[in-house]
């Protein structure tokens, strides 16, 4: 017979659990909530930061522009910028971008060409190193809702690498965010800049709601402003191709601290969903326990029952 204690303190333990977990999910929720306010907080100066750029490419060619970040070079090796987590219970979160950084490095040296890691996050640092892969720099202990200084900082190490030839071009590898169930490790080229990459785009942003007591994500169009070229008779104090050269590590910055905003809201969504399953999990695993402590309860009522009877029978007899 099953030990009814041991099935009571099971139930406890698990109802604990669930309780952890539920407080994981609202606190990650949060999180989701004050990671979009960055985002929409940093919009006028991206949008502002687009014109400037648009303007500037009307009124140069870039192709013709001499600017260091815009070379483009043969390429012998390649700088990876891996965006991780530090912590786990996140889902495949961790597991897919790092996946999809191994496999982008295995399409490299397919073509001869060579890599070298700049990590960010514990989980991606401990997977390469635990495989002696060439790591150039690594970050962890970031801010889970990235801030501009740490974007710079990534940033700098970066164009250190390309403007040193270290490498001929970066890749950036990141987790792209789909939605709260959903999101996609994707790569996307940093450096060298291209006329292409700097254009104008409709973008989207991500609000978390709650609608009968459950969390949602709405998504809303947004159209960039509409670029303006500079009139004709603008008259630049600097060249147009300084001023060019000054604000394309600015872009840079901003390409990078959208792209840690994407991870850690991907991180953050995944650990939502994993905490959310895991409380349905326990939910429905206290429901079985439960099933299974009155049934060894009813039965040990029934067994007292029957010594009571026979008993009497027995006395009786």
């Amino acid at each position: 017979m099953p030990n009814l204690k041991f099935i009571r303190d099971r139930i406890q333990s698990v109802k604990n659990t669930k309780k952890i977990t539920e407080a994981m999910r609202l606190v990650a929720a949060a999180k989701v909530r004050r990671a979009q306010e960055q985002v929409i907080a940093t919009r006028p100066f991206a949008d502002r930061l687009a014109q400037v750029l648009y303007g500037l490419q009307n009124r140069l060619q870039f192709e013709e522009a001499n600017l260091p970040l815009l070379k483009q070079r043969d390429v012998k090796s390649v700088g990876l910028l891996v965006i991780s987590a530090d912590r786990g219970l996140c889902g495949a979160y961790n597991t897919n971008v790092i996946r999809r950084a191994e496999n982008r490095a295995k399409e490299l040296q397919k073509e001869g060409v060579d890599y070298k890691y700049v990590l960010v996050g514990r989980k991606a640092i401990q997977y390469f190193e635990r495989r002696d892969q060439p790591i150039d720099a690594k970050y962890a202990g970031l801010e889970q809702i990235p801030t501009a200084a740490e974007a710079s900082m990534i940033a700098d190490e970066l164009l250190s690498l390309f403007l040193s030839e270290s490498v001929d071009r970066v890749e950036l590898v990141y987790t792209k965010f789909v939605s709260l169930i959903s999101s996609r490790p994707v790569v996307q080229t940093l450096l060298p800049l291209t006329a292409q990459g700097l254009e104008a785009q409709d973008d989207e942003i991500f609000r978390l709601t709650t609608r009968g007591g459950e969390f949602e994500v709405t998504r809303e169009k947004v159209a960039m402003t509409t670029p303006r070229p500079f009139p004709r008779d603008m008259i630049f104090e600097q060249d147009p191709v300084q001023i060019l050269d000054a604000l394309l590590p600015l872009y840079l910055n901003n390409q990078l601290l959208r792209a840690l905003q994407e991870s850690a809201a991907s991180e953050l969504a995944a650990r939502m969903t994993a905490m959310n399953n895991a409380s349905d999990n326990a939910s429905e695993l206290i429901g079985t326990l439960t099933l299974s402590y009155n049934k060894a309860r009813q039965a040990a009522i029934t067994q007292e029952i029957l010594e009571v009877v026979g008993g009497a029978n027995a006395l009786s007899g």
